[in-house]
């Protein structure tokens, strides 16, 4: 497209400038703080975490609401037990799944 055919757009953004008060920098650090999901859904994963970390219940699965990935958790462990590393594989593996859906359950929930 050539200069010579008119049609020229143009573009225009507007900045909207707020005051640098100490109310919108108490806003801007909280909503730094929380990912823009609330309290909540910043503490959702680290609870999940805390109860996971609670060995043989696998309560964190619990509080996600995935009550049958917990008890299969807590069958498998039966097995498991007799070998201690794999045990702790599944131990490990529990926190950390505990913690991914209680992340996925948060970014569903504050979506737009």
């Amino acid at each position: 497209m050539s200069e010579d055919d008119g049609d020229v757009m143009v573009v225009s953004l507007t900045t909207e400038v707020k005051e640098a008060g100490v109310g919108n920098v108490g806003k801007q650090i909280w909503h730094e703080m929380t990912a823009g999901v609330g309290f909540w859904g910043t503490l959702r994963p680290l609870i999940a975490v805390a109860l996971a970390i609670i060995p043989f219940l696998f309560l964190g699965q619990h509080f996600n609401r995935k009550h049958r990935k917990s008890f299969d958790f807590f069958f498998l462990q039966i097995p498991l037990s007799f070998t201690l590393i794999l045990w702790i594989g599944l131990y490990v593996w529990s926190i950390f799944d505990a913690w991914k859906d209680s992340s996925i359950l948060v970014a569903d929930n504050s979506g737009p």
